[in-house]
């Protein structure tokens, strides 16, 4: 066997490696917010539950203004330390001297911001956002250090942890929005505290290991990622700052629900992307970079392909399961968001490539300019269409992103598409996306039937070779043990 072909599968099987154990990190979170979905819908009235949708969405807007995008930075250059112990203390120290002024001045000042809300409930939100911005950060350093088991347990933490505390405040105690808040905020600090000790991050950390240079570097990088990170913040999330304003919060609601079921693709998105931006950094250099990235595309167009097949085939299943009370108008939103968030995950692959290449500025100048147009589309509908507008202005900016990046990740990574297969499976999820407006068991049963075809044609290979290695492997220790 070649050098180079021992190299191209030890660094596929470390990729294999890194996503089944942020699988872990990623679904087992997730899995725990379903579970809490039916207790929050339930037991919380719709403008409680708008309320805590923005609360959590308002968290995700002030990560990159707290730390300009350096836990982002962090990583990217950790990957670079090659175990380097004077690097890594220098870059972990520059996070935190950096991080956590910056963090308490910006909730200083949101504090006074929103005197309308009682006290003690900005005082629980500041708690929460603090922790989050500490937890979210030090899990970059366990990335950087390919510590993936760690980060998986910290997030399996926080998940299990937030839902048993949601079921002692909201269904023991009853303590509605504040102790859904409170929860947060315990699980949250656990899980850091988690992190940080497991990390012994300590160790990392001396004033005397700052590089000025090396700190310019990291800001040059990570400030650009900025405007990148509230341009996607607007294309996810400033729909429901609008459907509040123009429509208030039960509205708010609906749509907040409309999109849970679509965050099943992003489960599996996230568990994907995390491992490709290591994998395509690492890999960046390499003489075939080009012929493993093609592949790589055409492995993860073929999977969030058949994946959305299957959610919009199963989605009347779905929704019955998952959502509790009122919420029968956010039926007709979810195939329309589904698909909207099938185009973040082929865009968000392609960001691993710029993200590799260094090419951070690119990455905000392309999510930029789909977050003008998905704020354009709701300026000008919503008064027309409500709620339809957010979910079509959603899908449409995600699909221009992802044509964008489509063209212009070619100017510097020759990428093969199959752009045959592409068209193809596209028009197939866009009949049934429609297919799902007609609420009969008929269209039902075609619908589930079509999405397991698809799902089954397009990942059927990928499928079968799994299972003969599987099979290969336990054959193997059969023997051994005979």
């Amino acid at each position: 066997m070649s050098q180079q072909r021992m190299g191209k599968n030890s660094r596929e099987k470390n990729f294999l490696k890194s996503t089944l154990v942020l699988a872990f990190g990623v679904f087992l979170p997730k899995l725990a917010s379903f579970v809490t979905l039916p207790i929050y819908t339930g037991r919380l009235t719709k403008a409680e539950y708008g309320s805590y949708d923005l609360i959590t969405i308002l968290c995700t807007l002030l990560l990159p203004i707290a730390t300009l995008q350096i836990q982002s930075a962090v990583f990217r250059f950790l990957l670079d330390s090659k175990g380097d112990q004077k690097v890594i203390s220098s870059v972990v120290t520059i996070m935190y001297v950096f991080t956590i002024p910056v963090s308490a001045v910006t909730l200083t000042v949101m504090f006074f911001v929103l005197y309308k809300l009682p006290v003690f409930l900005r005082l629980l939100m500041i708690i929460y956002y603090f922790t989050d911005i500490l937890l979210v950060t030090t899990r970059q350093v366990a990335r950087g250090l390919h510590k993936n088991h760690i980060y998986s347990v910290s997030a399996i933490i926080n998940a299990f942890l937030n839902m048993g505390l949601v079921i002692v405040f909201l269904v023991y105690l009853k303590t509605g929005l504040n102790g859904l808040v409170g929860s947060l905020c315990i699980a949250t600090a656990v899980s850091f505290l988690y992190t940080f000790l497991a990390l012994r991050t300590w160790r990392f950390i001396d004033l005397k290991t700052v590089n000025k240079k090396l700190f310019k570097d990291i800001i040059s990088y990570s400030w650009p990622m900025v405007p990148n990170s509230i341009s996607l913040w607007i294309m996810r999330l400033s729909d429901r700052f609008l459907i509040l304003f123009f429509m208030g919060a039960p509205a708010n609601a609906v749509y907040a629900v409309a999109n849970k079921i679509p965050m099943l693709l992003q489960l599996a998105q996230n568990t994907f992307s995390m491992a490709w931006q290591e994998s395509a950094s690492v890999t960046v250099k390499d003489s075939d970079a080009d012929a493993y990235y093609s592949g790589m595309f055409k492995t993860l167009h073929r999977f969030m392909s058949g994946f959305t097949a299957l959610l919009l085939g199963f989605q009347p299943i779905i929704f019955k399961i998952l959502i509790r009370g009122d919420y029968g108008e956010a039926y007709i939103h979810i195939s329309i968001l589904t698909m909207g968030l099938f185009f973040s995950t082929i865009a968000t692959y392609l960001g691993g490539i710029y993200v590799a290449n260094m090419k951070t500025k690119s990455i905000g100048i392309t999510t930029v300019i789909a977050a003008a147009l998905n704020f354009l589309i709701n300026i000008i509908f919503i008064n027309q269409i409500g709620i339809f507008a957010a979910s079509f202005s959603t899908a449409i900016s995600y699909l221009v992103l992802m044509v964008y990046r489509l063209i212009d990740v070619r100017k510097f990574q020759k990428i093969r598409y199959p752009i045959r297969e592409m068209v193809i499976v596209n028009v197939f999820l866009f009949i049934m996306c429609t297919l799902c407006y007609f609420r009969t068991m008929p269209v039902y049963i075609v619908n589930m039937a079509a999405g397991c075809i698809l799902f089954l044609i397009l990942n059927g290979p990928l499928l079968l070779t799994a299972a003969k290695k599987i099979t290969k492997k336990l054959r193997r220790k059969e023997r051994a043990s005979e």
